[in-house]
């Protein structure tokens, strides 16, 4: 169900990142099934219009390639089972536009092998069979790009544990995933439209990119009016929803008094005594003007606020 689009022995890191952008890979799968805490649909899209700049190359991403060989290693330790690297991206027969960068191909299977590098403080319980949603969506993307019957998932815990998973083929998964992404495809990729804004941390630093400095023009757009409306009201609740937090706070504060901890029920509330070293910038600034002044540091952002029109 695949082809080689490109081979990726030689190929540079910056090039690869390149040719990763004109199709949708597998760990794009789950940003666009929504299942991506980490990444919206909004920054994909920036990404792959070369709106925004490639994401800083971290030490926790050198850690995961770096590992992959070693991951593979335990797996096949594990298994009694054999791997082989293909070094190619490949490409969907029927969809051009999708693609995968498989980790290593089972020999004597028709399956591949996914490995992944995490820390000790990952959310989900890895022990019980728990495993993350997006690891999953990009199983099942890689099974529909190379007609895997299934994908085996390795998992390396730093600090902690090593896991290893089968994940069996579903039709009825991969059709809905792949409509999905032929869908997102054509309605932004093909298009000018972007998708929606949906509240994410991810969309929020996007757009801080897309648009870091206000040119001082003034603009019109009445159909905003009820996203306005909408946000005024949220705003109001709020604050609403603040005070509220903090007066039942208060009304367990105020049974603790200097007790620590209060068990209720199936709870526990703990006021402890903590301490937190700060600056006192005031009193250096009294004591030693000159030298403050020569360490101020001006930092520029956009303020988005409302308010009613004059």
């Amino acid at each position: 169900m695949s082809k080689i689009l490109a081979y990726t022995k030689d190929m540079p890191y910056d090039e690869w990142v390149q040719l990763r952008k004109k199709s949708i890979g597998g760990s794009d799968a789950a940003v666009i099934a929504g299942l991506n805490p980490y990444k919206s649909g909004y920054t994909l899209w920036a990404d792959k219009k070369g709106l925004i700049q490639n994401a800083a190359d971290n030490e926790a991403m050198r850690i995961g390639r770096d590992l992959e060989q070693y991951v593979a290693v335990r797996f096949c330790e594990e298994t009694g089972k054999k791997v082989r690297r293909r070094n190619a991206m490949f490409v969907h027969n029927d969809h051009e536009f999708i693609t995968a960068n498989i980790d290593r191909e089972i020999v004597g299977e028709n399956a591949g092998l996914e490995c992944k590098t995490t820390n000790m403080y990952a959310k989900s319980d890895f022990a019980s069979g728990e495993i993350p949603l997006y690891y999953y969506c990009q199983c099942m993307h890689y099974m529909a790009v190379m007609g895997y019957e299934k994908m085996y998932l390795a998992v390396l815990v730093l600090g902690k544990a090593f896991y290893h998973y089968e994940i069996e083929r579903n039709e009825a998964e991969i059709e809905s995933l792949i409509n999905s992404e032929t869908e997102w495809w054509e309605n932004y990729m093909l298009t000018n439209e972007a998708p929606a804004t949906d509240g994410s941390e991810s969309t929020e630093k996007t757009l801080k990119e897309l648009y870091p400095d206000s040119k001082g023009e003034v603009i019109y757009d009445s159909s905003l009016k009820d996203t306005v409306n909408v946000y005024l009201q949220l705003k109001e609740h709020y604050e609403d929803f603040k005070k509220a937090k903090a007066e039942y706070e208060q009304k367990i504060k105020a049974v603790m008094g200097d007790a620590e901890k209060c068990i209720i029920g199936g709870y526990e509330a703990n006021w402890k005594n903590c301490k937190k070293v700060s600056f006192d910038s005031v009193k250096f600034k009294a004591e030693h003007p000159e030298i403050y002044n020569k360490y101020l540091k001006t930092t520029e952002y956009r303020k988005f606020s409302i308010k009613e029109a004059e």
